[in-house]
């Protein structure tokens, strides 16, 4: 959420700048809003002093003798009038409430300008791709060929994206996640495992609520629980409503979980394989930095994210994203796209944003600054470390042989028990 000081002192600056998201915000209506918020918040003072002043009269009069009755009734029709314009009071600031909730972030200075993913600005690639001279499979085809990867299950156990990993390429897939936390946890991390259920506070402290909701699982009973978009939502909001000791900063938390997400925008995208589930799994960084550190803790976790891909031997490339393309609560994101081969392209693996104070501002996040002794918002970032199921998809991809097994990276050959190949089964 937006600095309320900001919008109120230069709703202007704060369009011209939303304007570099391709976001449109009506300054001069939310100008008009605030003054009638202000005009009926003196109302109401007014009309507050006014009748206790007239309460304290009711006491002299009475102790003089006075016929009180007048008075009373001058009180009873100010109360009614106070009512009202206290009601008329919380409407506008629910009215403003509701814009505020639905600005997104402040971009960054240095975000790249552009309206779509076309003008995406890319930083470098990395990494050699590979060389396959015969004819290259998708990761379907060589899944199925595996006996490993069967959509079809998933279909009949749920519906559509949905997919059943057995065998090898189930054990791949959790050498993957295993190797990755293994990875995080060596530099520092700290590990977590959390609830896969959130609150519908933790949804709207990460700023998935109220603007997205289409896009989240939501429980029947109890009616405000909903299942985990991503591990952000709930190890962000551990920090929510808490004072944080800063010589505790930053905090570097690492955690899988499952994610669950209804897609709904995405209709008809990625519809053939694990590309893009309702159901997937990550392994996500979370950094909870005192604001002078947030920048260059951004970098470190992009590094990490880096660093998992080049360990797998994977090329990829580093994406600063444009104002078009970058997420409702992020200032700034670098994305990670590793190269798939069926495809001839990059695809995103990780995307990695810093929030600045957008998150803790809504989840009342803070830490005591040692100088004035006053509390102060944190930043929050995340990303993937990374997509488990993207990387899959990538190592399957990228690793495939002629014959049509699988060559298991060196580095996740220890957490497949030795095995160096997968093949399929008979």
């Amino acid at each position: 959420m937006l600095d309320p000081r900001v919008l109120r002192n230069d709703p202007e600056a704060v369009a011209r700048q939303l304007a570099r998201r391709g976001f449109v915000f009506d300054a001069d209506a939310y100008r008009d809003l605030d003054t009638r918020r202000k005009t009926l918040q003196t109302r109401a003072e007014e009309l507050q002093a006014e009748r206790n002043q007239r309460s304290k009269s009711i006491g002299k009069a009475k102790a003089a003798g006075e016929d009180i009755e007048p008075l009373k009734a001058a009180v009873a029709g100010l109360g009614e009038q106070l009512e009202a314009a206290k009601a008329e009071l919380e409407a506008v600031q629910a009215e403003q409430d509701a814009v505020r909730e639905g600005l997104p972030n402040l971009p960054d200075p240095a975000m790249p300008e552009g309206h779509d993913e076309a003008d995406n600005v890319v930083l470098r690639e990395v990494g050699d791709r590979p060389h396959l001279d015969f004819e290259i499979k998708d990761h379907v085809a060589i899944g199925e060929h595996l006996a490993g990867l069967d959509g079809a299950a998933g279909a009949k156990i749920t519906g559509a994206r949905f997919t059943v990993l057995s065998g090898a390429v189930a054990r791949l897939h959790r050498a993957l996640i295993t190797y990755m936390i293994d990875a995080h946890v060596d530099v520092g991390y700290t590990e977590l495992n959390v609830p896969y259920i959130v609150n519908a506070d933790s949804l709207y402290g990460t700023g998935q609520l109220p603007k997205f909701g289409d896009d989240l699982f939501r429980l029947t009973e109890p009616a405000d629980y909903y299942l985990i978009p991503t591990a952000e939502v709930p190890v962000t909001n551990m920090v929510r409503d808490e004072i944080v000791a800063p010589e505790r900063l930053p905090l570097r938390y690492v955690a899988h979980t499952p994610c669950f997400r209804a897609e709904a925008g995405a209709a008809g995208r990625d519809v053939r394989g694990m590309i893009r589930q309702h159901q997937f799994e990550k392994v996500e960084l979370i950094n909870i930095a005192h604001p002078d550190e947030s920048d260059a803790c951004h970098e470190a976790m992009v590094a990490r994210a880096e660093a998992v891909l080049a360990g797998l031997g994977l090329a990829y490339r580093v994406v600063d994203l444009c104002g078009g393309d970058i997420g409702f609560a992020a200032a700034r994101t670098y994305d990670l796209e590793v190269w798939l081969p069926s495809q001839n392209t990059y695809r995103e693996i990780s995307s990695i944003s810093n929030t600045r104070d957008f998150q803790a501002r809504r989840m009342g996040a803070r830490y005591r600054d040692p100088e004035s002794g006053k509390p102060r918002l944190l930043h929050t970032l995340n990303g993937s470390g990374v997509a488990a199921g993207r990387a899959l998809v990538a190592v399957l991809e990228n690793y495939q042989q002629a014959d049509g097994t699988v060559r298991v990276p060196d580095v996740l050959v220890p957490y497949m028990g030795g095995l160096e190949v997968i093949a399929a089964p008979g």
